[in-house]
C-alpha cells in the first residue's frame, strides 16, 4: 500500500451546470489543502443563517484536480481518502459519480478504480454545498486533508489494524492486534501477517500469523502480544508505541515469500480505562478528574481549515491553561488534532452528532441521519479507536428525542453499534434534560411551584432538568450509556447518586462562570468524573452568546445572539488568536493549579453603563491591565481571583481597597477604586495571613513588537508559523489601550494565510493584510509554499505617533522530511 497526500494541485471555483462555462471561462483559484473557501466570502447583515453562521452566506464550491494515473496501477485498487469535505460532497472522476457523503465532518473513502483511465491524466471533481445546515460557522470546502491510497489486490484495509490493551499486570501489557485483510485476487492466497511493536527505536514484541483468503474474502488475523515493562500512556506521560504490520506472500514450502504490500504503520498508546459510580474514572488504575473544554472545529483566522500545526497549537495552549480534556463539540475531530492529543497528553470525548432525526437548523444533518448514521458512526470509531487520547465516545449532543421511547431506541442502537466496533471505551451522550421535556415545560414549572420557585432552585435549566418529569423522560435513553453526559444540569449530581446508584455522570457542558461552584461538586461526588466548560476556545458563529449586553449597544437585539458585525461567540477561555482571557486564570485557580491571585479590571469606559441580564455563558468585561489612558481619577472596578478568604488591593504600596472573597462568586473579590497610574498589587489572605500576591504596572510608551512561535518550518501541508503582533513598552508590558492598524507583508517561501485579532465584533476580513489590534494584540498566520527563507514585515502607526513603526522577522522553511 502506498499513501500520498494530495495537498497541492487543487483549484476551486463556483459551481457551474452542464451548460455553464461553455462560452465564457469560469475563473479558478489555486489552493493548498486543507482549505476553507467560505472564510473569504463577504459577510452581510442579511445572511440567511444570520449570527449562527457569523453572517456568512450560503455557498457552493467545486474543487478540481488532475491526477496522473500510470499504466502500472492497472490491477491495483485506487482510493481517495477525504478526511473532511464540508458539505454534501459528490466526488466525480472524469465526470462520472464515484462517491458521495452528506456529513461534512465524516472521513470517508471513494473507490476510484472503476472510473480511471490508465496511462492518462484523470480529473477529480468534488462538489460541495453548505447553507443553514449548522448552528455555528462550519466553513465550506476540503477543510481536512485528502489522501490517495494505491493498494495491491491483497491488502490491509484502511483503518484495518486495531490494537487493544486487554490488561496490564505487574508491568506487562497484553495487547490484542486485529488485522483486517481483503483479497481482490482471482485465486486463493495465503499471506503471512507480521507485526512488530516498537517503543522508540526498540523492538519490544513481534509475531507472525499465516492467513488464507479466497477471492473476494475479507478476513481478520488475531495476534496476542506481551510487552514487558510497558511504558504506559497517560496525560502526564504520553508514551507512544508504533506497530508495523506487513503482509508477506507464503511460498510453497510454507516459508515467507516476497513482500505483498508496503507495511501498515499505526501509532498507539498502552493504557486502560474504567468508570465506576463510586471510584470514578481511572486511567491505568489511577483516578482522573476531567478538567474539560468543549471546542468547536474552526481555527479562527484560518476558518474551518484543519491545518496540522493550528490543531496542535490549540491543544498546546489549552493544556497550558490547565485543561486535561477536550470535548469534540459536536462532531468528529480531525486526524491532526487527535494526533496532537496523543503526543501532548490531552484526553478526548469523541462526539459524533449534534442531531439525530429532529432538525435544529432548516437544512441540517437530520435529513440525512436515518440513511448515513451507521456509516458515519463506523467511520468515527474506525478512524479513532487506536488513539489513546480518546477515552469516551459521545453519540450526540442535546438530542431532543432522548426523552421519547423511540429516541431511547435510537440511543441503544447507536451505543451498541459503537460497542460492537470498540468494546474498550465507555459510551456517553450530552443530554440536555430541559430540552428532553421542552414540550411540557409549562407543566413542569407548575409542578416545581412556579417560575419564581424554579429560578430560586438554580435557574430554569437546573430546575427543569432535575424535575421528576425530566428524570422519567431520560431514564431509558440514559440506561443505554456507560456515562451520562449532562448539559447544564448540575442539580442532578448528588441526587442521581442516590436515585441511580449505578449511574456515572460527566458534566458534558457547563456555564463558564459557574466553575467555582461546579468544581467542588466534581471533587466531592465520586459519581461525577469531570466538567466540560462551554467553551475552552472562542469560535466563529453563535455570535455574542457570551457578551455583556450594555444598554447603549446598538448591535444588541435583545436576542441571545448579537447583530452584525459580531463575529465570534465570545464565550471561550481563550480567544480565537489563542490569548487567555481572565476567565481562564479564574478557572486555573479554581482547579487548584495556580496559587498566586490574578487581577482583572473592568473596562473603565463601561463603568456605570447599565446592562441587561448577561447570558449564562458570559464573564465580566475585563482585561488584565492597569493602563487606562484618559481615565485618571475615574472610578474603576477591580476583580481579584484568589484562593483565600480576603484580598487587599494596594496602589504603589498604599491600600486602596479590601474585600472578602466569594461574595458574588467563589474565589472572586470585587473592589471599587479610582484609576491612577502606578503599580497595582493584590494580596490574597487566608485567616489574616498572606498566601499569594500579584501586580500590574502601568505601561509606558508603546512600541510595536513581533514574535513568532517557531522560526523554522517544514515544507508540507501541516506546518504554519503564528506571529504575535503586540504593542508593548520597554519593560515588556502589554499596552492594551494602544490599538492601531497593522499591516503584514510576507515574501519568499511563504504566504499570509490569515490575520486576526481577538475582537468579537468586526467587519475586517481574515484574508486582508491589514487589521486593527484588539487590547494590544493581533496574530498573523504564515504558511510555507516551498523550501527557502520567508521574510515577514509588519508595519503600523501607533496611537499618537507621527511616524510608522516597522518590524521584520526571517523564517526558514526546510524541505519536507528534512
Amino acid at each position: 500500500m502506498t499513501v500520498t497526500t494530495l495537498a497541492t494541485g487543487w483549484h476551486y471555483r463556483t459551481p457551474v451546470g452542464p451548460f455553464g462555462g461553455v462560452f465564457d471561462a469560469v475563473p479558478v483559484t489555486p489552493v493548498r489543502l486543507p482549505h476553507d473557501a467560505l472564510r473569504d466570502e463577504t459577510r452581510t447583515p442579511d445572511a440567511p443563517a444570520r449570527g449562527a453562521a457569523a453572517y456568512y452566506p450560503n455557498a457552493g464550491y467545486t474543487y478540481l484536480r488532475d491526477l496522473e494515473v500510470p499504466e502500472s496501477w492497472r490491477g491495483r485498487i485506487v482510493r481517495l481518502e477525504i478526511q473532511g469535505a464540508m458539505r454534501r460532497a459528490q466526488v466525480f472522476v472524469n465526470d462520472e459519480l464515484a462517491g458521495n457523503r452528506a456529513d461534512g465532518y465524516a472521513r470517508f473513502f471513494v473507490d476510484l478504480t472503476p472510473y480511471l483511465r490508465f496511462g492518462e491524466t484523470n480529473t477529480i471533481r468534488i462538489e460541495l454545498r453548505v447553507g443553514q445546515d449548522s448552528r455555528w460557522y462550519s466553513g465550506a470546502g476540503l477543510h481536512r486533508p485528502v489522501l490517495l491510497h494505491v493498494d495491491e489486490p491483497v491488502h490491509i484495509e484502511p483503518d484495518g489494524v486495531v490494537i487493544r490493551t486487554l490488561r496490564v499486570e505487574d508491568g506487562e501489557a497484553v495487547l490484542e492486534v486485529l488485522t483486517e485483510v481483503t483479497s481482490r485476487s482471482m485465486v486463493t492466497e495465503t499471506v503471512r501477517v507480521t507485526t512488530d511493536i516498537r517503543f522508540g527505536a526498540d523492538l519490544v514484541e513481534h509475531d507472525e500469523t499465516p492467513l488464507t483468503l479466497a477471492p473476494g474474502e475479507t478476513a481478520t488475523a488475531r495476534q496476542l502480544l506481551y510487552v514487558e515493562n510497558a511504558a504506559l500512556w497517560s496525560v502526564d506521560a504520553p508514551n507512544l508505541h508504533t506497530a508495523t504490520v506487513s503482509l508477506g506472500a507464503v511460498s510453497l514450502d510454507g516459508g515467507a515469500g516476497e513482500g505483498h504490500a508496503a507495511p501498515h504503520e499505526v501509532t498507539f498508546g498502552i493504557r486502560t480505562i474504567t468508570v465506576h459510580p463510586r471510584r470514578g474514572l481511572r486511567i491505568n488504575g489511577e483516578e482522573v478528574l476531567l478538567r474539560g473544554a468543549c471546542i468547536h472545529h474552526d481555527n479562527g483566522p484560518l476558518g474551518a481549515a484543519a491545518i496540522g500545526r493550528a490543531e496542535e497549537r490549540r491543544i498546546e495552549l489549552l493544556k497550558a491553561a490547565g485543561f486535561n480534556a477536550i470535548r469534540a463539540a459536536h462532531n468528529p475531530l480531525s486526524v491532526a488534532m487527535l494526533d496532537a492529543c496523543d503526543r501532548l497528553g490531552m484526553l478526548v470525548m469523541d462526539e459524533a452528532f449534534d442531531m439525530w432525526t429532529r432538525f435544529k437548523s432548516p437544512y441540517d444533518y437530520a435529513a440525512e441521519f436515518p440513511q448515513w448514521w451507521q456509516e458515519d458512526l463506523t467511520s468515527l470509531v474506525r478512524k479513532d479507536r487506536n488513539h489513546p487520547s480518546v477515552i469516551l465516545y459521545s453519540i450526540g449532543n442535546e438530542i431532543a428525542e432522548v426523552g421519547t421511547p423511540h429516541g431511547a431506541r435510537w440511543a441503544r442502537r447507536l451505543a451498541e453499534h459503537i460497542r460492537a466496533l470498540d468494546p474498550t471505551r465507555p459510551v456517553t451522550n450530552g443530554v440536555n434534560a430541559m430540552l428532553a421535556v421542552i414540550d411540557e415545560t409549562p407543566q413542569v414549572i407548575e409542578e416545581l411551584g412556579g417560575l419564581n420557585a424554579a429560578m430560586a432552585g438554580g435557574g430554569p435549566f437546573n430546575a427543569v432538568a432535575s424535575s421528576p418529569s425530566a428524570s422519567a423522560r431520560i431514564e431509558e435513553s440514559s440506561a443505554a450509556l456507560d456515562v451520562l453526559g449532562l448539559n447544564y444540569a448540575d442539580a442532578r449530581y448528588a441526587a442521581d447518586a442516590e436515585a441511580y446508584p449505578h449511574r456515572v455522570i460527566v458534566g458534558s457542558e457547563t456555564f463558564p462562570s459557574q466553575i467555582g461552584r461546579l468544581w467542588p461538586l466534581v471533587e466531592r461526588n465520586a459519581n461525577i468524573i469531570g466538567d466540560f466548560t462551554w467553551t475552552g476556545w472562542d469560535y466563529l458563529g453563535e455570535v455574542g452568546i457570551g457578551s455583556i449586553p450594555y444598554a447603549d449597544d446598538e448591535n444588541a437585539s435583545g436576542a441571545l445572539e448579537r447583530e452584525y458585525p459580531w463575529l465570534t461567540a465570545w464565550c471561550g477561555d481563550l480567544d480565537i488568536t489563542g490569548w487567555r482571557r481572565p476567565i481562564s486564570f479564574y478557572r486555573e485557580i479554581v482547579f487548584g493549579l495556580r496559587s498566586d491571585p490574578y487581577i482583572a479590571v473592568q473596562r473603565p469606559d463601561r463603568h456605570g453603563v447599565a446592562t441587561g441580564t448577561p447570558s449564562p455563558w458570559s464573564w465580566s468585561d475585563t482585561v488584565s491591565s492597569w493602563t487606562w489612558s484618559g481615565f485618571d481619577g475615574k472610578p474603576v472596578t477591580v476583580e481579584v481571583y484568589a484562593d483565600g478568604d480576603e484580598v487587599r488591593l494596594l496602589l504603589d504600596g498604599d491600600e486602596v481597597g479590601r474585600a472578602a472573597v466569594g461574595e458574588s462568586l467563589p474565589k472572586l473579590a470585587s473592589i471599587e477604586t479610582v484609576y491612577r497610574p502606578g503599580e497595582l498589587t493584590a494580596v490574597a489572605l487566608r485567616d489574616g495571613r498572606e498566601v499569594g500576591r500579584t501586580s500590574l504596572r502601568t505601561a509606558s510608551a508603546p512600541h510595536l513588537t513581533v514574535t513568532v512561535d517557531r522560526a523554522e518550518l517544514r515544507d508540507d501541508d501541516d506546518d504554519l508559523a503564528f506571529v504575535a503582533i503586540e504593542w508593548r513598552d520597554s519593560a515588556g508590558i502589554l499596552v492594551t489601550d494602544a490599538d492601531a492598524d497593522v499591516t503584514v507583508e510576507v515574501s519568499g517561501a511563504g504566504v499570509l494565510a490569515g490575520l486576526a485579532s481577538g475582537a468579537p465584533a468586526t467587519v475586517e476580513r481574515f484574508d486582508a493584510a491589514t487589521r486593527r489590534t484588539f487590547d494590544g494584540r493581533a496574530v498573523a498566520v504564515v504558511r510555507p509554499t516551498g523550501p527557502g527563507p520567508i521574510r515577514v514585515r509588519v508595519s503600523a502607526r501607533g496611537r499618537g505617533q507621527e511616524r510608522s513603526e516597522e518590524r521584520e522577522l526571517e523564517l526558514t522553511v526546510r524541505p519536507a522530511g528534512g
